[in-house]
């Protein structure tokens, strides 16, 4: 069996401009076939992020973060519920099991947070180094 590598996760990044404003972006995260765990066969892996742990973060539903900067940047990965988020330059998207997400808008006016919907929102991150 010839393995293929995969194709590139996208993700979504929250950053700010040199004014403070926030904004979406989105990016790709490509994988290369590697070796990880011999005798399996090759398997598509990303280049490492360094990171400084991992926790688990969860609210209930009608839960709302004012506008606020990330207090670090961050990894997310979305588990359960949605979480709706809104950037300064207005800007509105919803995230929900699946989602990825990149948080860099650690200075400025940041973004606001939102659990829509009637399910806790649940989601890993990973404070990046």
């Amino acid at each position: 069996m010839k393995i293929k590598v995969a194709d590139p996760i996208t993700y979504v990044r929250i950053y700010a401009d040199s004014d403070g404003e926030s904004h979406f972006g989105e990016r790709e995260i490509p994988f290369n076939l590697a070796d990880f765990a011999p005798p399996a066969p090759p398997i598509s892996v990303t280049d490492l992020w360094e990171g400084t742990g991992a926790f688990l973060m969860s609210s209930p539903p009608g839960w709302i973060g004012d506008w606020h900067p990330a207090p670090r940047r961050m990894l997310m990965f979305f588990l359960k519920g949605t979480l709706e988020v809104e950037v300064s330059d207005g800007e509105v998207r919803s995230f929900g099991p699946g989602s990825v997400m990149l948080v860099e808008d650690t200075s400025g006016k940041g973004h606001i947070s939102r659990v829509t919907g009637d399910e806790r929102g649940c989601l890993v991150a990973i404070p990046l180094i």
